[in-house]
């Protein structure tokens, strides 16, 4: 009986060793925040340089207008079966 008391815990030892189970927890989670703060700057940033990029596409006259369009495959069947030329 003796062996198994040895082998348990004091409550002080257990309190300890809870808390200091709570801290890396408390640290890791904080490690956790700061990644994610981080990524989220650097997220941010690329989506501005994205809208950025839109605005000055737009405002330069750049648009999809008059860009060929690429043939869709019901257009392509369609266009074979009449036995039509391509482009």
């Amino acid at each position: 009986m003796e062996e198994e008391k040895k082998e348990e815990q004091t409550p002080v030892e257990e309190t300890t060793a809870i808390e200091n189970a709570a801290k890396t927890m408390v640290d890791k989670a904080n490690e956790a925040a700061e990644r994610l703060e981080a990524a989220n700057e650097a997220h941010e940033k690329l989506v501005k340089r994205e809208e950025a990029a839109k605005v000055q596409a737009r405002l330069g006259g750049k648009t999809e207008a008059g860009e060929k369009q690429e043939e869709s495959a019901v257009a392509y069947k369609d266009r074979v079966m009449a036995n039509e030329e391509g482009e």
